[in-house]
């Protein structure tokens, strides 16, 4: 019997199973292996019952309801007799290191979480199907364009029209506030940007605001010295917050201290209480 015909036998509640773990709700890992020298898609035991588990699982309508691994697995292996999925044996690269692994269907069909699942199911094809409907159906309505009405060759005589003007505008815009910075960069440095935004990752109005700005590099703003007391705190108020030590910076007294000692030294102070 063929897989077509298997997958045909499935009831309803396996069905809604197969399709969630097929479809990017379930968050599983999907990767692509080589099979009899074609692609197929392969997943690991434990990212299907992780799925199983999940709260999007929870929320699928018609489907067994999964309470621990041990569930999950049971319903995984119900799954395996309709071949909508079946265990394989992972092999080495097709190609080169990064190109897909060689896969082979196994003789012993039983689900264990360590072990790899090729996926022999599609998932629904409607989108597929209309898609390719409305791909004929546009490259028809081109070839069909002389024996459109008037009204309508028009429409489209517009619209292309009013795109390319509106192309046109972008370029000659940018050429304008080329030529236009290049001038006051001679006349008024550093220079002035029209519109400096036009080509900043920004929506369509931002793109126009500010008008214009001075061609000048954002300053880099300096990171804030921590640890430093503040102005006007005198020894023993450093003793009390930090528990009776603290660290006094000395200045250079003499021209004879060496370069290589630190200017600051630790000074531990007998708490009042001992």
């Amino acid at each position: 019997m063929s897989t077509a015909e298997l997958q045909a036998k499935a009831p309803q509640d396996v069905r809604a199973v197969v399709q969630f773990l097929r479809s990017s709700k379930s968050g599983m890992k999907i990767r692509v292996g080589a099979l009899n020298g074609k692609r197929i898609d392969y997943f690991k035991g434990k990212s299907a019952i992780k799925a199983l588990l999940s709260p999007a699982y929870a929320k699928v309508k018609h489907a067994p309801k999964v309470a621990s691994e041990a569930d999950a697995e049971a319903l995984l292996q119900s799954i395996i007799p309709f071949t909508f999925y079946l265990r394989i044996e992972r092999g080495g690269p097709s190609g080169s290191a990064s190109s897909p692994r060689h896969v082979t269907v196994t003789p012993q069909q039983a689900f264990a979480p360590d072990s790899y699942f090729a996926w022999f199911y599609e998932g629904p094809q409607w989108t597929t199907y209309a898609g390719g409907l409305l791909m004929v159906a546009v490259m028809l309505a081109g070839v069909m364009f002389p024996l459109w009405p008037p009204v309508m060759r028009l429409g489209v005589w517009y619209i292309s029209v009013a795109m390319l003007g509106l192309i046109g505008a972008f370029f000659g815009l940018a050429i304008v506030r080329l030529i236009f910075y290049v001038i006051t960069v001679v006349v008024a440095s550093p220079g002035i940007w029209i519109f400096p935004k036009l080509f900043a990752d920004v929506g369509v109005i931002e793109s126009f605001i500010p008008l214009w700005e001075w061609d000048v590099p954002a300053k880099k703003t300096s990171k804030k010295k921590k640890g430093k007391a503040p102005a006007g705190v005198t020894s023993e108020e450093k003793l009390a917050s930090n528990g009776g030590a603290f660290i006094e910076e000395v200045g250079e007294e003499s021209p004879d201290s060496r370069p290589g000692s630190r200017s600051a030294r630790v000074e531990e102070v007998p708490d009042e209480d001992s």
